[in-house]
């Protein structure tokens, strides 16, 4: 027997000679021929294949598919110049019937039957390794001398006839600071599987404990690392399983098919991809495009400006829009509240900044298929339902939102209110987004730009965003343009400092995102803009959809329109002042926004940001 010392520097053709010679005395092929592409293999009857490699198709993610033999056929002319399936890998396992019947060292003894079956060589993460090494990245299994761990999630592939299964991935455990660089190196092959499609929590996967691998060995987290999930091949076995073939056969899941091709460099067509938090509980990373990113940041430097000149740049945090629509993108239920009640001698009380840039996203939301609610003040309801089948109407949403009140009845009233049976293990929303909504002062109170208490007019929403704090799964993100609103908690001190009346008016209830504009409408047109900008970038939708099914074409983007225009907008301002809500700045009953108007300012920095 060859002992394993030198395996590394072997050729392929060498290494698997003495395979097929059963002279090997390892169980795995992990840092075997360094730089060279492996393979997982599925074989099955030849009555199954057309559907088999639609499967594949389908899921390109977890089964990128390399060859495809002919019925009997053992050899892969592409991707090895001498192989034998038959014999050419560690180890073989015999599936009857979707049960595992037996494990081989080969499947010669098979020969008659393999005649009428095809072989499909599909891409494998251990192919990675060598790249993430390369980017001077530590790989925990082969420090640790160990199979990479592979885990079973409740991800569902896109099925195909009988072929249908949920995702298996493989886990490495990357220290944060190198993140990108990971991601960096392994999204430049789709041959092997490509970027990671999880950063973070394993729960998010349904994966309960890292420690208890469905394949493979369990691999040890040193301190600072993150764990990160890349689509696994061995998601064929579990498709294999599933299908109850009546006769089948794969690797074994630590075995891999060496070939002949040297490890290229070929980028995905997606650009460049740069790696964000978005949630520290749970844990849980996202990626996007530095292309993308770099719209985003344009998005949120065009609303930056200040036409109220009330030092709202001091305020600013770069990086904030990006954050929030990220998450936003991640997000499956979103609440979202507005309504600042300035004006307390005018009934109604509201001002026209913020209905407009809440409906903006709550209309793109929509169009992405997440659940959106809208929640206001008791006294509001009558008003905000008119708005609401008004958006209708002039087509800005597909359909109404539901509205929501809030009202403190008890101490766990928001925990009730956010989550099933206050149960903080199931949240009803995933994020909550604050839009010029009237924010809590440190001495409890709400006030307006000029000092005004008004707390007599706003129910304690703020609560929501307090319970949030402590609740696993919930994001936030206020949207102000002056210090006093819902979610600016986290640049009190720079309102304090730079804000006229900052030291009584500034909010005191933080959220996770603050993305701080001239006009807050502009920040909910922004924000529109940019959940579309992430939908169209290929980095960040192929991570959303986890690799699973196929990325929609340019054709098939119904949300687009959902975007905010400036026909719809004018249209709703319209709306809104024949309800008598009035303007921020003036009260007035014009066509105008914190007393600036709408046909040369509002309308020109719509056309910016589409």
């Amino acid at each position: 027997m060859l002992l394993t010392g030198g395996l590394k520097s072997l050729l392929p053709h060498v290494l698997r000679r003495i395979i097929r010679c059963n002279r090997l005395s390892i169980s795995n092929t992990s840092g075997m021929a360094e730089g060279y592409e492996r393979a997982n293999v599925v074989i099955l009857h030849k009555s199954l294949a057309d559907d088999f490699e639609q499967f594949c198709h389908a899921n390109d993610g977890p089964l990128p598919l390399l060859y495809r033999s002919q019925p009997g056929d053992w050899k892969c002319p592409s991707l090895s110049s001498d192989s034998d399936i038959r014999a050419d890998c560690l180890q073989y396992r015999k599936f009857e019937h979707g049960a595992c019947t037996g494990s081989l060292k080969s499947l010669k003894e098979y020969s008659e039957q393999l005649k009428d079956m095809v072989a499909f060589y599909l891409g494998c993460s251990f192919s990675l390794e060598k790249a993430v090494q390369k980017a001077g990245i530590p790989i925990r299994n082969i420090e640790q001398k160990c199979n990479v761990s592979m885990y079973k999630t409740s991800v569902p592939c896109y099925s195909i006839s009988m072929f249908h299964c949920n995702l298996v991935v493989t886990m490495r455990p990357i220290p944060e600071s190198k993140l990108g660089a990971a991601v960096l190196a392994t999204s430049e092959s789709r041959e092997s599987h490509g970027a990671p499609i999880h950063i973070g929590d394993p729960g998010l996967l349904g994966i309960q404990d890292l420690s208890k691998p469905d394949y493979g060995d369990p691999v040890h987290l040193h301190p600072g690392d993150i764990p990160v999930f890349w689509a696994s091949g061995v998601t064929g076995v579990e498709a294999i399983i599933n299908s109850c073939a009546p006769l089948a056969f794969t690797l074994s899941p630590d075995c891999t098919f060496i070939t002949d091709l040297e490890k290229g460099t070929v980028r995905s067509s997606g650009g460049v991809p740069q790696v964000h938090c978005i949630s520290r509980d749970p844990l849980h990373f996202s990626i996007v495009s530095a292309e993308a990113a770099q719209k985003i940041n344009t998005l949120e430097t065009l609303i930056g400006i200040d036409p109220g000149e009330r030092g709202i740049r001091h305020l600013q945090r770069p990086g904030e829009l990006l954050g929030a629509c990220l998450a936003l993108s991640h997000a499956g239920s979103v609440l979202v509240t507005t309504g600042f009640p300035t004006h307390c001698g005018h009934q109604p009380p509201e001002e026209n900044d913020g209905p407009p840039g809440a409906l903006a996203i709550a209309a793109v939301l929509q169009a992405l298929e997440k659940q959106v609610a809208i929640v206001t003040d008791q006294r509001a309801m009558h008003l905000n339902k008119r708005i609401i089948e008004e958006a209708v109407r002039l087509g800005i949403l597909k359909k109404p939102i539901p509205l929501l009140s809030y009202q403190r009845e008890s101490a766990n009233s928001a925990l009730m209110f956010l989550c099933e049976n206050g149960n903080p293990g199931r949240p009803r929303f995933d994020h909550l987004v604050a839009i010029e909504r009237a924010g809590m002062a440190a001495d409890g109170n709400y006030y307006n730009a000029r000092k005004v208490n008004i707390k007599h007019l706003v129910d304690p929403i703020d609560e929501l965003f307090l319970a949030a704090q402590t609740i696993p799964g919930i994001t936030t993100t206020g949207v102000g343009d002056g210090g006093n609103e819902l979610g600016m908690g986290k640049v009190k001190e720079a309102v304090k400092k730079h804000i006229k009346n900052g030291d009584v008016i500034a909010c005191d209830v933080e959220a996770d995102f603050t993305v701080v504009a001239g006009v807050s409408n502009w920040g909910g047109y922004a924000m529109a803009c940019a959940l579309h900008v992430l939908r169209c970038c290929e980095t960040h939708e192929r991570y959303l959809r986890q690799a699973l099914g196929r990325p929609r074409t340019p054709s098939q983007r119904p949300w687009l329109p959902a975007l905010p225009s400036v026909p719809k907008e004018e249209k709703l301002l319209k709306t809104l002042v024949q309800l008598g809500v009035r303007s921020g700045k003036t009260a007035s009953l014009e066509m105008e926004v914190d007393g600036l108007p709408f046909y040369s300012t509002h309308s020109l920095m719509i056309e910016k940001l589409l």
